[in-house]
């Protein structure tokens, strides 16, 4: 196996890992911030296989980091909650 192959099979671990683990540390329900934080983990372990896969270039990986940061960062600073 490759390298390549390796880090892959690692992300896939690494993800399917925090899902396993976000799914028993969280509380029945899914509000708010517990769906959020599902789709946050889903979206950067699909987009890391496609980058290590080579079938997302590197500025869009950038973007996809910006973005889920900037969600996460304005998810959990709201003074309201609404």
């Amino acid at each position: 196996m490759t390298t390549n192959n390796w880090l892959m099979i690692a992300i896939f671990i690494l993800g399917v890992g925090s899902l396993i683990g976000f799914f028993i540390t969280k509380t029945s329900g899914f509000g708010r911030f517990t769906t959020s934080t599902f789709l946050i983990i889903l979206v950067i372990t699909i987009s890391a296989l496609l980058y290590s896969a080579g079938k997302l270039d590197g500025n869009v990986m950038a973007n996809v980091l910006f973005a889920v940061f900037g969600f996460a960062g304005g998810l959990f600073t709201s003074k309201n909650g609404n």
